[in-house]
């Protein structure tokens, strides 16, 4: 279902009375948001009316219970409902007057269906389409030369294998090569359909913090559940060191054991984040330069659509390199806490 209406701005007004605002557009399409955006449209009317598709918005009242609806019910933000509001894609509890009621939005627990939700569901399908077809390959045909998909994704998975698990986490890799896998392809997969800029695509899940975090607390917990004796004696008492200088070196060990994940959650962050916003800052430019002159508008398109095609083929690179990254540090991490101690 497409739902189509008024564009408007935050405090509820036409935006085409308002100057182009890059930020506000920029920071709209790299955030989380209860609808899916598609286009504006100019009606006949003159007024420019945005079509998106509505997603479900699922909250838990504490006291009332679960509401459901859908975020047409919002009017792309400029209409409360039942007393529920989005308010800049936090569902907030308005009073009668349209004020905030803190003590009832507190009481609201957000579990809606997101755009970052959705594209979620759509990687893990894809990956799940993908690999059962190419399995089922392979028991068809277990000896067979590989051949269409297999062909493509074998040489990858062999690449992941013997050139990043066995030589970083040696004979005990077999243990951490589904969770490599999995990570390395949900990640390059997201990444990949976030460049996409038409539904169902355009996405910023490997962009969204959030996500990222949960992939390295995954990591995380993988090293503490299969760290051995060796990888925490180095942590809180390391060898051959004089023990007058555990009281500094200690500490700096057991924060370097938190900020490992922290590290693999900003990376992929940031990078993903960085060049949606790069490729957006680009198309903006023509805009802000066509609200001064409007030669000064087409002069710049060309510039504009050019820096941003370089910057997608580039990001394609990025798209398999942030992935390849997060693979090879919590590869990295696993084989540190595997590794058995030398005599």
């Amino acid at each position: 279902m497409v739902c189509a209406a008024p564009a408007f701005s935050a405090d509820g007004h036409h935006s085409e009375s308002e100057e182009f605002n890059a930020g506000e557009l920029i920071m709209h399409h790299i955030l989380d948001t209860h609808d899916w955006h598609i286009m504006d449209l100019t009606g006949d009317d003159g007024q420019k009316h945005a079509v998106s598709m509505p997603l479900p918005i699922i909250i838990w009242h504490k006291g009332e219970g679960l509401k459901v609806f859908s975020s047409s019910k919002f009017h792309h933000g400029t209409e409360a409902y039942n007393g529920y509001f989005n308010n800049h894609e936090h569902i907030v509890f308005q009073n009668a007057d349209g004020t905030i009621n803190e003590a009832e939005t507190s009481k609201l627990i957000d579990l809606s269906i997101t755009k970052n939700v959705v594209s979620l569901f759509l990687v893990a399908i894809l990956l799940i389409l993908v690999f059962t077809s190419i399995g089922r390959a392979y028991k068809r045909n277990p000896n067979g030369a590989p051949k269409g998909m297999q062909s493509f994704f074998e040489p990858i998975i062999v690449f992941i294998r013997d050139e990043v698990a066995i030589p970083i986490i040696g004979h005990k890799y077999q243990r951490f090569m589904p969770f490599l896998l999995s990570v390395f392809f949900f990640i390059w997969f997201g990444n990949m359909l976030g460049l996409i800029p038409i539904i169902p695509g355009g996405a910023n899940m490997t962009g969204n913090i959030a996500i990222a975090a949960v992939l390295a607390l995954i990591s995380f917990l993988i090293v503490m559940i299969n760290s051995n004796k060796n990888y925490w004696q180095h942590i809180l008492a390391m060898p051959g060191v004089p023990p007058a200088l555990y009281i500094i070196l200690t500490p700096i060990e057991i924060i370097g054991m938190f900020l490992k994940p922290m590290v693999l959650m900003i990376r992929l962050f940031a990078n993903i984040t960085a060049g949606h916003i790069t490729i957006l800052a680009f198309i903006s430019l023509i805009f802000i330069m066509g609200s001064m002159s409007p030669a000064a508008g087409w002069g710049t398109s060309i510039i504009s659509v050019l820096l941003a095609v370089i910057m997608t083929f580039l990001e394609l690179l990025v798209a398999f390199l942030q992935a390849f990254i997060f693979t090879l540090l919590s590869a990295t991490y696993f084989g540190a806490a595997t590794e058995e101690a030398h005599h």
